[in-house]
C-alpha cells in the first residue's frame, strides 16, 4: 500500500514538475515579444481591499488573513490586448497617511491607476476625491483613471449607492466598476478595460524608438501630449453593462 502510494506520490510530483515547466516556457516565449509595458498604480484608503484585487487579476486569488500594505508593492501579468502583448506592472500602494509621502514618488511613469474604495464605508468614497487630487498632482497628465467600488458582493452592507459613484465618475471624467475580491466579479474587466484605454491613449502618440522595446515612455520622459476626451464606460454590479456617457469638460484622462 505505501509503495503504491509513493508511486502515486511520485507520478503527481513528475506531473507538477511538467506544469511548472510548461508554464515557465510559456512566461519565457511570451515575455520575448512583449510590445508594452505599462505601469499601474492601485490606490486608495487602507483596508478597501487593494491588495486583494490585484492577487485576484494577477493570481486569481484570494487571501483571507491578508495584512496591511507596508509602503509600495508589486506584481505583473502579461495579456494580449488588439493584437498586442501587453505587460502590466502593477503598483500596490499603501492607504495609510504615514506611508502616503513614499507612495507618492510612485506615481511618476504611471499610465493608469485604480482608485479603490470600499461600498460598505461611506468615508472611503468621500476621501476618493483627494485621492484624485493627489494623483494628478504627481502623475503623468494623460493618465488613465479607474474609480473600483469594491466588495460589492456585501449587498446588505451597502453604504455607498451606485449612483453617487456613476455622478462622480462623470464629473471627473473617470472609468467606474464596481467589483468584487472575493469572488472575482468584474475585476478582469476592470483591468482589461484600463489597459485597453491605456493602449488607446499610447497608440495615439509617438513611441520611444531608441531601442527600448516598444516600452512606452510617458510625456515628461520624451514628447508626449494631453489626449483628453476619454468616453466614460460606467458598470454597475447590477448588470455590468457599460453605458457611454458625456465626456466631463474638465476630464484630463
Amino acid at each position: 500500500m505505501n509503495q503504491e502510494r509513493n508511486g502515486n506520490d511520485g507520478e503527481e510530483m513528475d506531473q507538477s514538475r511538467l506544469v511548472v515547466q510548461e508554464q515557465d516556457l510559456h512566461d519565457h516565449l511570451f515575455n520575448e515579444k512583449i510590445d508594452y509595458v505599462f505601469k499601474v498604480v492601485v490606490i486608495g484608503d487602507s483596508a478597501v481591499g487593494k491588495s486583494q484585487i490585484l492577487s485576484r487579476f494577477t493570481k486569481n486569488e484570494f487571501c483571507f488573513d491578508s495584512k496591511s500594505t507596508i509602503g509600495v508593492e508589486f506584481q505583473t501579468r502579461t495579456v494580449s490586448i488588439k493584437s498586442k502583448v501587453i505587460k502590466a506592472q502593477i503598483w500596490d500602494t499603501a492607504g495609510q497617511e504615514r506611508y502616503r509621502a513614499v507612495t507618492s514618488a510612485y506615481y511618476r511613469g504611471a499610465l493608469g491607476a485604480m482608485l479603490v474604495y470600499d461600498i460598505t464605508k461611506r468615508p472611503t468614497f468621500d476621501h476618493v476625491a483627494r485621492w484624485v487630487e493627489e494623483l494628478r498632482a504627481h502623475a503623468d497628465n494623460s493618465i488613465v483613471i479607474m474609480l473600483i467600488g469594491n466588495k460589492a458582493d456585501l449587498v446588505d452592507l451597502r453604504t455607498v449607492p451606485t449612483e453617487d459613484a456613476v455622478e462622480f465618475a462623470e464629473n471627473q471624467g473617470l472609468f467606474f466598476f464596481e467589483t468584487s475580491a472575493l469572488n472575482g466579479d468584474n475585476v478582469d474587466a476592470a483591468f482589461f478595460k484600463l489597459l485597453e484605454e491605456i493602449y488607446n491613449v499610447v497608440s495615439k502618440k509617438s513611441l520611444d524608438s531608441s531601442g527600448n522595446n516598444g516600452i512606452y515612455k510617458p510625456s515628461g520622459t520624451s514628447d508626449g501630449g494631453s489626449f483628453k476626451g476619454l468616453k466614460i464606460d460606467v458598470i454597475s454590479s447590477a448588470d455590468f453593462e457599460v453605458s457611454e456617457m458625456k465626456k466631463s469638460s474638465s476630464c484630463s484622462c
